[in-house]
């Protein structure tokens, strides 16, 4: 009896002493978040399954993680109770020090809260990999949010929420009519406080939150503040540390069967080496490539590809005089994501993108294969190359770099936070490329667009859509400028010898009910040249990584590679297979399956349509699954250990 009347009293004291003041914002934390949680559910209402089941764990499993949140939280506010000294702590200006912290904490919890709103109507999750990349880019994206959203005015509003609140909290925090507590008692108290945070850190991991098929109630029943910091001690994944894995030299041994083709012979026995000759018969051709990845261009946006909007008038017009390849999938959801997919041809390894890592030099890259045939490489992009480092890899793997610096302000008709307007990054394109051509050499030109990108933002009078309205109105901006740039190029000298290779980066959203959705992964490929390519349709499944190889197949070039992709055309059927990811799920699609690798060694395989239907599958497809490991784990283990320069 006298153990548990110890322990009530303790509580007691908790509860009526400094340490009250803990308590108090704790409940504000989980307060604030339960309703945004609320407040998304609502938004988001008509793509969560609604089952009293699903309703429970949202809230009730949300709970759990607002609890943790609220723990690591209220950290700041524990260490200054516990250490303010006894004589110090009932003084007026200690009171008013209280007062200011509440203030300071509940305006970061309230900025919180519109920051997710934000970043939920974007992307449909909570905060994640996305937005620690944002916290980096303090500029690019401090400014997109500025010129896409009436910032003074939700400042004023969270600065007039923020004083109400602390208004109201003002007579619960206590500092006068307590009960005198020295140092070795607060310190125990604080002791236990703080075990909470410690414990859940080597614990606790966001899988937890993972309690549905449905993604959307997967991330209600998480806490954004959370998931923010999980997503930063996680931006690098090591494979062999959290996913299913096979023998390496097993791994390696499945792959060099998987990438053998008929034109591919492999030059060492080394297990670890993928590195082969590509043999085309006949004469290769030089012709100048100009290869335009498009920023979000989903396929849907297209009417070829079942739109109805007609917001890419040139792009549909185009197709039928291209070869359109109809299945093609993106590997992730970043444009750094679509940069790799393009310049390395390989599939996404976890975490960042290889773009974004450290020793990410002198790699094998489609522009050194350019470079080694007597080419110009060049990336050409219409903001600052230091974004994403994007600048930086291309500058050291074989290409030339041109960006906004390059552009004089006579040159720029538009411009927002991202970069210039794409006419006049078209504008930019086309000086290099005859800067180059003039000097008799042909040039592979990577450009990269940057106007479908919030806030949506272009020059006045080109197109019926005002600027600065929407999505829409960005994609038929990006269709005019590709379309503008085009035409003036088919009256150059050297357009007959060009070829165009127009493709997404990633799509404009990749959220589903599912976390993977792969009609979300879906993005066009337009390979366009009257004088030497005829239109067809392509209409095999094929990854973003199988560009590279497929666009020198056509060009007919021989070449040593350590791609991973395919040239489709060389592929015999039955082999066609897709990677989808984000920056934890890694998805492999193939013969209606996608088998998906998550952290924790977990696997899942489902049967799959392309229009997004997925249907979870009891038990796994072992040869499927043994691939889908060997493709994941061997890239990322070239990549860490060298073997992809």
């Amino acid at each position: 009896m006298s153990a548990a009347f110890a322990k009530v009293n303790f509580w007691k004291q908790v509860q009526q002493g400094r340490f009250s003041n803990v308590i108090l914002l704790m409940k504000i934390v989980i307060f604030i978040s339960m309703i945004t949680r609320a407040i998304f559910l609502l938004y988001s209402f008509p793509d969560v399954d609604i089952t009293l089941t699903t309703i429970a764990g949202i809230f009730i499993i949300g709970l759990f993680y607002d609890f943790i949140n609220a723990s690591y939280f209220s950290i700041p506010l524990l260490i200054y109770t516990w250490l303010v000294p006894e004589s110090q702590y009932t003084k007026k200006w200690n009171r008013y020090t209280l007062y200011g912290l509440f203030f300071t904490l509940i305006y970061i919890l309230l900025f919180n809260g519109i920051a997710e709103w934000f970043f939920w109507e974007e992307f449909n999750t909570r905060f994640n990999f996305i937005a620690v990349d944002y916290l980096v880019y303090t500029t690019e994206v401090l400014g997109n949010i500025q010129e896409s959203y009436p910032i003074g005015w939700i400042i004023t509003g969270i600065t007039l929420a923020c004083a109400m609140l602390v208004y109201r909290t003002t007579d619960h925090i206590l500092t006068d009519d307590i009960k005198p507590m020295g140092f070795g008692k607060r310190s125990l108290i604080a002791a236990a406080f703080i075990a909470l945070p410690v414990l859940s850190f080597f614990t606790i991991t966001t899988r937890l939150h993972h309690f549905s098929s449905n993604a959307y109630a997967n991330e209600l029943a998480g806490n954004g503040m959370y998931e923010l910091f999980a997503a930063y001690r996680n931006n690098e994944l090591s494979y062999d540390q959290f996913y299913k894995r096979i023998k390496c030299e097993d791994s390696f041994k499945e792959i060099k069967k998987l990438l053998k083709t008929t034109e591919t012979a492999y030059i060492s026995d080394n297990p670890f080496d993928i590195t082969r000759t590509v043999k085309h018969t006949g004469p290769e051709k030089k012709l100048n490539v100009v290869l335009i990845s498009v920023e979000s261009l989903s396929a849907g946006f297209m009417n070829t590809f079942g739109s109805t909007k007609g917001i890419t008038p040139f792009l549909d017009s185009l197709a039928s005089h291209s070869l359109l390849f109809t299945q093609l999938y993106a590997t992730g959801t970043r444009t750094v994501r679509g940069l790799e997919a393009l310049s390395l041809c390989v599939p996404p390894t976890p975490g960042q993108s290889i773009v974004r890592r450290p020793h990410n030099e002198h790699l094998f890259t489609l522009g050194k294969v350019f470079e080694e045939k007597g080419y110009e490489s060049k990336f050409i992009y219409g903001g600052y190359g230091y974004f994403d480092n994007m600048g930086y890899f291309f500058a050291h793997n074989q290409y030339d770099v041109m960006d906004r610096n390059q552009l004089k302000d006579e040159e720029i008709d538009y411009e927002n936070i991202w970069g210039v307007a794409d006419e006049n990054l078209f504008t930019l394109a086309e000086k290099e490329m005859e800067r180059t051509i003039a000097s008799g050499k042909p040039v592979f030109a990577h450009v990269m667009t940057t106007s479908n990108h919030r806030p949506f933002t272009y020059p006045d009078g080109r197109i019926d859509i005002p600027s600065s309205t929407g999505r829409d109105g960005a994609v038929k901006y990006t269709d005019y400028a590709i379309g503008k740039f085009i035409r003036a190029c088919s009256h150059k000298s050297w357009f007959n010898n060009t070829v165009f290779v127009i493709i997404a980066d990633h799509c404009a959203s990749s959220a589903g009910k599912t976390e993977l959705p792969i009609h979300k992964y879906h993005i066009p490929l337009l390979i366009y040249s009257p004088a030497n390519i005829q239109p067809a349709h392509m209409d095999r499944l094929m990854s973003q990584i199988d560009l590279g190889p497929t666009l020198l197949g056509l060009l007919n070039f021989s070449y040593t590679s350590k791609f991973f992709g395919y040239d489709i055309y060389s592929l015999e059927p039955g082999r066609e297979r897709a990677f989808i990811s984000t920056y934890q799920s890694l998805g492999y699609v193939k013969n209606n399956k996608l088998i998906v690798l998550s952290p924790q060694q977990k696997l899942d395989t489902y049967q799959v349509s392309l229009d997004g239907n997925l249907q979870r599958q009891e038990g796994n497809d072992p040869a499927l699954t043994r691939e889908a490991i060997s493709w994941y784990q061997s890239a990322s283990y070239a990549f860490s250990n060298g073997l992809m320069r």
